[in-house]
């Protein structure tokens, strides 16, 4: 698998802000990637050392669409949870 098809972004929410504080960030994954490639994809792109990383996956809402309001199941979701050992990722650079 491709490195640029491993991360497809980063999650900015209140909880990903607040657990960066701590060196934890939270990418977004490819759903057929494993815990090794998101370690080594994270290393590559940002130049940082990886600690660990934690995987789970949110399940898709279902959701109510269109005039006959039918259902329809949102796709499934898989979140890493990457610890950092060394150094820190901008998620917000400065433009020059």
């Amino acid at each position: 698998m491709k490195i640029t098809n491993i991360i497809s972004r980063p999650l900015v929410t209140e909880k990903s802000t607040q657990l960066a504080q701590s060196k934890v960030y939270l990418f977004e994954v490819n759903s057929n990637a494993n815990k090794h490639q998101v370690a080594k994809t994270v290393e590559e792109l940002f130049n940082v050392k990886v600690a660990n990383v934690r995987i789970s996956v949110r399940k898709g809402k279902e959701k109510r669409v269109g005039r006959k309001m039918v259902t329809k199941q949102l796709p499934d979701i898989k979140i890493a949870y990457v610890r950092l050992a060394e150094g820190s990722i901008d998620l917000f650079p400065q433009a020059a």
